[in-house]
C-alpha cells in the first residue's frame, strides 16, 4: 500500500510541476505581449500606465535583451516574437523532461 501511495504522490507532483511550467510560460508570454502593446501606446500623463510600463520593463527587458542582436524588420523589432517562440519551445522541452524523468 505504501508503494502505490508514493507512486500516486509522485504522479501528482509531476503533473503539478508540469502545470506550473505551462502557467509560468503563459503568464510570461502575456506580460511580453502587454510590454509590446504598451510600447506602441504613449499616455503622457497617466501615472498608472507609467507604473505598469516600468514593471513590464523590469520583468521583460532582461529576457528580451538576449534577442536584441536580431535584425529589425524596418521599424519592427522581432526580438519579442523570437523570445516568445523560444519560451514556448523551452517550456515544451522542460515539460517533456519532467514527464520523462519523474
Amino acid at each position: 500500500m505504501g508503494t502505490s501511495a508514493s507512486i500516486w504522490v509522485l504522479a501528482d507532483f509531476t503533473a503539478s510541476l508540469q502545470r506550473f511550467v505551462q502557467v509560468f510560460a503563459t503568464i510570461y508570454i502575456v506580460l511580453i505581449f502587454a510590454w509590446v502593446v504598451l510600447s506602441w501606446v504613449d499616455l503622457p500623463y497617466s501615472r498608472t500606465a507609467s507604473v505598469v510600463g516600468e514593471f513590464l520593463d523590469q520583468v521583460c527587458r532582461p529576457y528580451l535583451r538576449l534577442f536584441r542582436w536580431l535584425p529589425t524588420l524596418g521599424p519592427f523589432d522581432i526580438s519579442p516574437y523570437v523570445g516568445i517562440l523560444v519560451l514556448l519551445v523551452a517550456a515544451d522541452i522542460v515539460d517533456r523532461l519532467i514527464g520523462a524523468l519523474l
